[in-house]
């Protein structure tokens, strides 16, 4: 296993990309994080790119196939709350070599990466959406809103519709319903538009719209 690994740090993002590296901040013996801007695709040696999917489109998009052809890139690895098994297959077919779950802890996390940069598959166990782990952040926390309802309010503030929003967070139509309810009474939002503006002004447009294009 390597003594130190050069990780690329990959999101539309800046708020969830600072979060990420402050979880990974204390392992900096062991991982170097050389990119962290969610305006640029990574430009330089890495020997892994950790895929958020916080708001982004499923790692069975063609975003991870984009990431592991990247040229800069030796291998790619994902972290996300859904573990679904049809995702990770899809990811993992499309080249991931790491499927890692947001209820892990930052140390737990530092030790797959190194592990996938010496070359092993290490894909965490099949099973519903996870809660977060200890040292995860995530936009509007700070204001009383859930890892789920962040989520929600990112892709609302990307125009997504519920039936949309419910496909990518792998939740019902009426559970999204539900969230967005109790997301609107913790945000002070009336409809939509209140509910956009404000994610608009707490950091929940996204910084660049498309992964490593």
């Amino acid at each position: 296993m390597p003594e130190r690994i050069r990780v690329a740090l990959v999101n539309d993002y800046e708020l969830v990309l600072r979060g990420l590296a402050d979880m990974l901040a204390p392992f900096a013996d062991r991982l170097e994080i050389v990119q962290l801007d969610a305006r640029e695709r990574v430009s330089v040696n890495v020997d892994v790119a950790l895929y958020d999917t916080f708001a982004q489109p499923e790692p069975d998009d063609e975003d991870v196939s984009r990431l592991v052809t990247n040229p800069k890139i030796r291998t790619v690895a994902v972290f996300t709350w859904k573990m679904d098994e049809s995702l990770i297959r899809a990811a993992t077919c499309r080249g991931a070599t790491g499927y890692f779950a947001k209820s892990i802890s930052g140390a737990e996390l530092a030790d797959g990466l190194l592990r996938v940069a010496a070359g092993e598959s290490v894909i965490g166990s099949p099973r519903r959406r996870v809660p977060s782990g200890p040292g995860v952040d995530w936009p509007g926390r700070e204001h009383g809103v859930s890892d789920r309802q962040s989520e929600i309010l990112a892709l609302i503030t990307q125009g997504k519709r519920n039936a949309e929003i419910a496909e990518l967070v792998h939740l019902s139509p009426n559970t999204v319903k539900t969230h967005i309810r109790t997301l609107y009474s913790k945000i002070g939002a009336v409809n939509r538009v209140d509910a956009v503006l404000w994610g608009s002004e707490h950091g929940f447009r996204p910084d660049h719209r498309s992964i490593d294009r």
